[in-house]
């Protein structure tokens, strides 16, 4: 951002004062991240950087914990885990959501408030209460220790996310396109794939990314609902730390921030979208 022509000595000085500290506590935030990156190409077997690192022998890099991720039954079991239930429970929370944002809406409909905070509660409650509350009440249902109950805990997890972003992209939708519809003849299915679904698109894909990025990352839940068959990657990572520290958690650290990163790049990409649609210059 541009000092104006017109700024004191006083606004210059602490514009670059709040420039430093912006990257001061942004080197705070990702320096863990340029860490970890360089130690899973370590050769040895250690979370520390060796001599050979720190010189730039190139016999101190290497590959083998990331060939060693891609080789373990362990690892390809969980992740061909997390895959499942975060798409599973994506799909889920997705459709529920949208359903649940479109109901709420309408200015016809009774206890809007009450009805959106008992929706995102999942994002308010702490964790540990929320997984605990799930494992009692799935164990009731005998839930526990199968994937339908990992993929409807991740669900409800997820769909607070949807709820809110699809009701962020409705509060700009022109409801008279929908009455046109319906005057012309068309049904309410045809109103919603033909007319709402197109213009909401951007709001449903950006819950639906939320809603896998909460369920791929998820632990704590996963701890108390999951048996063994159900191990995924975050817990795979948490049982390698506790039992077995192996550089292998830092090669499977780095290829999930490259997945956090296309992500984020792919929600960008569709905020974009989003507001040229709305008739906006995309900030």
């Amino acid at each position: 951002m541009a000092i104006p022509s017109y700024a004191t000595r006083g606004e210059r000085i602490w514009h670059w004062v709040f420039c430093v500290l912006c990257a001061l506590i942004f080197l705070f935030l990702i320096g863990p991240i340029l860490v970890i990156i360089p130690l899973s190409f370590n050769a040895e077997p250690y979370f520390t950087f060796s001599e050979k690192m720190l010189s730039l022998d190139p016999e101190g890099y290497s590959l083998r914990w990331y060939q060693e991720f891609f080789t373990s039954d362990e690892w390809m079991r969980s992740i061909k885990n997390s895959i499942i239930v975060a798409v599973c429970a994506t799909v889920l929370a997705t459709v529920l959501g949208t359903l649940a944002a479109l109901g709420l809406s309408s200015r016809f409909m009774p206890f809007r408030n009450t009805i959106m905070a008992i929706l995102i509660s999942p994002m308010i409650v702490p964790l540990i209460i929320s997984a605990a509350a799930m494992f009692f009440f799935f164990s009731k249902l005998g839930l526990t220790q199968t994937y339908l109950g990992v993929i409807l805990a991740h669900t409800a997890l997820g769909i607070p996310f949807v709820v809110i972003t699809v009701t962020a992209t409705l509060s700009g939708f022109d409801h008279s396109l929908t009455r046109a519809a319906h005057s012309l003849g068309a049904s309410p299915s045809r109103t919603f794939f033909r007319i709402i679904l197109p213009l909401v698109t951007p709001g449903v894909v950006s819950g639906a990314l939320f809603a896998f990025i909460t369920s791929f990352d998820e632990v704590v839940v996963v701890l108390f609902i999951a048996g063994p068959a159900q191990t995924t990657i975050p817990i795979q990572m948490w049982s390698g730390i506790r039992e077995e520290i192996s550089p292998t958690i830092l090669a499977v650290a780095t290829l999930l921030v490259l997945v956090s990163i296309l992500l984020l790049t792919t929600l960008e990409l569709i905020r974009r979208r989003n507001e040229r649609l709305r008739g906006l210059t995309p900030s």
